[in-house]
């Protein structure tokens, strides 16, 4: 099952996208629900994916910490949409998690053919490094 394309505009990185773009990517994402206690990443390890949460909760921990919750709306993984590096945090289901992903190889031709996505992908990764510096 695709990702609705409102859940996808509501995320600041695909608010600019049009419709076709948004349909587009939409139909690239794939569902995935984790049960409550999974952990969706794990810091230090490989990760190829980039997942906008539907319904439910997450934490997120770096080095063992507690650094924030995620809910309907939020998304994580944009690093690894760029350089499939090792995940910078641990994100854990705290209730049943609905969520739709989409793999770097599916995202870097939307990427190459818009510039304004681009850059507000760029945006967004400096925010979060300059965050993570804190």
């Amino acid at each position: 099952m695709p990702a609705p394309p409102d859940l996808i505009q509501r995320v600041p990185l695909f608010s600019d996208l049009d419709k076709k773009e948004l349909q587009g990517l939409a139909s690239s994402m794939k569902e995935r629900i984790f049960d409550a206690g999974d952990k969706v990443t794990t810091e230090g390890q490989s990760g190829v994916g980039f997942f906008i949460i539907e319904d439910g909760e997450a934490s997120v921990t770096v080095g063992g910490e507690e650094r924030g919750m995620l809910k309907g709306g939020d998304y994580f993984g944009e690093v690894a949409l760029i350089d499939d590096s090792a995940r910078t945090a641990t994100i854990t289901a705290k209730t049943e998690l609905k969520t739709y992903g989409i793999t770097s190889w599916e995202f870097r031709p939307l990427i190459e053919q818009n510039a304004a996505l681009a850059w507000k992908l760029l945006q967004t990764m400096a925010k979060r490094l300059r965050d993570a510096q804190h």
